[in-house]
């Protein structure tokens, strides 16, 4: 078996570099790397039609490590297709559905909690149970997939195993797309002309919170709205944000800041020259 599944990676690898090596777009590479899979799990799932497996533990290695590790992409890359087919348009809503589909995850992985520190804690002690064929569990009975699975070819929880592996992979797909997201929205949303905050930090903090409580750039969120104001500022803020408006909240006066802004501009307004110019 060892040299069957040696020879199986290889062709997977080289099929799959292929592939990601061409210029096509994520959609085209998430559906030939899948076809690329399935064809793997089927060969795979061929093999072990014909093979018999020396003892329990040749076979349990093989349903807790082989098989996951060699089809868990089939799930991640049908799953990549999914997502980009039914990506929306426009930066917020992208946000939104990637950020979901994050949950999503999270929510997978919550609902088998047991399982997943089971696994990841690296336990041994029901491998029977959970990576031997014949061995159901009466609560996968619930499981709607349960039924389309070939008995000969699955255990209670290779399946599981191939999901979380997908799962981790998507969640840092998920996040770099978030990533590659804020700094495309940064980079174009950014001036080419940069000045630099020559007040206190603590000025621009009152203006960055009444921006915000007025919501002038909309529904932005805060880290971002930091984030974009001490680059075009040409600054360094603090990153605990918090906790300046904190020490705000307690100040004597609570907005010196924006009160000296209004106070400057009503003076200016009232200088003679410029009620002239109005005129």
């Amino acid at each position: 078996m060892v040299t069957f599944i040696e020879h199986l990676k290889c062709e997977m690898d080289k099929k799959l570099q292929l592939i990601l090596s061409t210029d096509l777009n994520i959609m085209k590479k998430s559906h030939y790397a899948s076809l690329v899979y399935a064809d793997i799990f089927q060969q795979l799932k061929n093999f072990i039609a014909g093979y018999t497996f020396h003892d329990d533990a040749e076979e349990i290695h093989f349903f807790k490590e082989i098989k996951p590790r060699l089809c868990f992409g089939l799930i991640y890359w049908r799953k990549i297709y999914n997502i980009e087919m039914n990506r929306p348009e426009g930066v917020e809503s992208q946000r939104a559905y990637l950020i979901d589909e994050i949950r999503g995850i999270n929510r997978y992985n919550s609902k088998r909690s047991d399982f997943v520190r089971y696994y990841r804690s690296g336990l041994t002690h029901l491998d029977s149970v959970y990576y031997l064929r014949g061995h159901a569990d009466v609560a996968l009975y619930l499981d709607s997939f349960y039924y389309e699975r070939d008995p000969m070819f699955s255990t209670n929880c290779d399946f599981t195993v191939a999901r979380l592996l997908a799962n981790e992979a998507l969640t840092e797909y998920l996040n770099k797309e978030l990533d590659e997201l804020e700094n495309h929205w940064l980079s174009q949303s950014l001036p080419r002309v940069r000045i630099t905050w020559s007040a206190q930090k603590t000025d621009l903090y009152e203006l960055i919170f009444a921006c915000d409580s007025r919501k002038v750039f909309g529904n932005v969120p805060m880290t971002q709205l930091v984030e974009y104001l001490q680059t075009v500022f040409n600054i360094e803020l603090d990153k605990n944000i918090s906790r300046s408006f904190s020490d705000m909240r307690i100040r004597n006066t609570q907005t010196p800041f924006l009160d000296s802004l209004k106070d400057a501009l009503i003076e200016r307004m009232e200088k003679p020259s410029n009620k002239k110019r109005d005129r």
